[in-house]
């Protein structure tokens, strides 16, 4: 394998960001770091909060003991309709994209064994649950003439000139598919205890880019760069293993708590590397390949339930990271990433409450849940908007906190069921791009010339996720 590391000295946020591409951040904790959610339209009008209820496949998205509490053998498919926007504002202009996709967002099915002994163990129940997100998304910044980078050129007489590049756009784009694949077993243990355990496969296949415009005075022309590194394409898969337990206080209260192990991953990269020929002073590339090793972070779930009738139930889960996301180090890019982590990431928080309530055969279902920004704050620096070079200090820095709002309504035929979900899902977060280090060859690129400042220019960016799901199911 051939493997590009980067010579970089300290571990401050501000000459970090001029080291490597934003995305690279962005990815490991966005991607690698939170695993797919997408069950059930059940699962999903209840913002994913049945940590202390179970009774379906999706229980493996948050607690594998849930599996124990089905007395019914089920399967399900979901269709899901995920509409993503993106707007980033800048310097007074803002830019929207919508992107719309729909694909089989989640599959899966319960299997009981009622066991047919004078112990207290009743069921032992197998589960399967398959889930799938798109990952694409788009971000593209407005402008600003105000920034302005200035360039040692030579012109077509030979002469050494002086141009001066402004600013003229900027995208963050990355499209790919990311699966995870849980594989369970359900313990009942006479109706008031219940173990679960499960592996986790995941699948990441990615691609992303980071490109910028600008224009040059010297003869009034728009140049279109790639930052170094970009765009660069992952193949990826990992491994993880849940343990869980759910246990009945009373008949209306139920407690629950699991732990999922870091997901192992390890990473394909094709990516490509910029140049400036010493025969002619143009801008080449070349294509490498490495292969990198990811840990992300330990996540412990608590639960409560309450359910004090069966037309009604209610359920909080609370998820902690433990542990921070950790690359294996093969060179000084990894021991930076590992830096950058140990310094700026927040362990996972989030708080989610769902709820039911069945009249006859009809079920409502709603949920909220809030995630903490994983980023401390940081000061680094940056462009203003009338073009000042300077420092400044931000919260939400590249990932934001979010928040879902879920709702939805099924229907109970007896042997099938069909249910229907909504989930409304906001983040706002500061986006920063275009610095790099000319030093070490980490700006933006076209074919003719490299351009490389210290400082970034930063957007404010809200993310608006509209999704719908449609499930089918059927019971043995």
């Amino acid at each position: 394998m051939l493997k590009k590391s980067l010579v970089l000295v300290g571990v401050t946020a501000a000459f970090y960001l001029q080291a490597q591409d934003i995305s690279t951040i962005r990815n490991s904790i966005d991607v690698y770091s939170n695993t797919p959610m997408v069950g059930s339209s059940k699962f999903n009008a209840m913002v994913g909060s049945n940590g202390a209820l179970g009774g379906d496949a999706t229980s493996l998205l948050t607690n594998p003991a849930g599996l124990g509490v089905a007395i019914a053998g089920d399967v399900s498919a979901t269709l899901s309709v995920e509409a993503n926007k993106n707007t980033s504002s800048l310097a007074g202009s803002s830019v929207n994209y919508n992107i719309t996709k729909g694909n089989l967002g989640n599959a899966g099915g319960v299997a009981t064994f009622q066991l047919m002994t004078e112990t207290p163990w009743k069921f032992i129940n197998l589960g399967a649950n398959i889930s799938t997100q798109s990952l694409e998304n788009y971000v593209e910044t407005a402008g600003n003439t105000n920034v302005s980078i200035s360039k040692n050129l030579v012109d077509g007489s030979g002469n050494a000139v002086v141009g001066n590049l402004a600013y003229l756009g900027h995208a963050y784009n990355r499209y790919g598919t990311q699966t995870k694949f849980n594989l369970g077993v359900g313990a009942n243990y006479n109706n008031s205890l219940y173990l679960g355990a499960s592996i986790n496969m995941h699948y990441v296949d990615l691609e992303q880019y980071d490109s910028a415009n600008f224009g040059l005075d010297l003869d009034n022309t728009i140049y279109s760069f790639d930052k170094q590194y970009t765009p660069f394409s992952e193949k990826s898969n990992g491994f993880s293993a849940s343990l869980g337990v759910i246990g009945k206080i009373t008949n209306q209260l139920r407690l629950g708590a699991s732990i999922e192990t870091p997901t192992w991953w390890s990473i394909d990269r094709i990516y490509s590397d910029y140049y400036t020929s010493s025969e002619d002073g143009l801008i080449y590339y070349d294509n490498f390949v490495e292969d990198r090793t990811f840990r992300s972070p330990m996540k412990a779930t608590l639960s409560g339930a309450f359910v004090p009738t069966k037309n009604f139930a209610i359920n909080v889960d609370y998820t902690l990271g433990l542990t921070k996301p950790k690359y294996k180090v093969q060179g000084e890019a990894e021991s930076e990433l590992n830096s950058f982590m140990n310094d700026s990431y927040k362990n996972l928080s989030e708080i989610k409450v769902g709820a039911e309530y069945r009249i006859k055969s009809l079920r409502l279902r709603g949920g909220y849940s809030y995630a903490s920004s994983p980023f401390d704050a940081m000061t680094i620096n940056t462009y203003s908007n009338n073009g000042q070079a300077g420092e400044s200090n931000y919260s939400d820095l590249i990932l934001g906190a979010r928040n879902t709002i879920g709702a939805g309504v099924g229907y109970d035929f007896g042997k099938f069921f069909i249910d229907a979900a909504y989930q409304n899902i906001t983040s706002e977060y500061k986006n920063p791009f275009l610095s790099g280090n000319e030093s070490y060859g980490t700006g933006y690129y076209s074919g003719d010339f490299d351009v490389a400042t210290p400082y970034s220019v930063v957007s404010d960016v809200k993310n608006v996720r509209n999704n719908f799901f449609l499930t089918v199911g059927w019971k043995f």
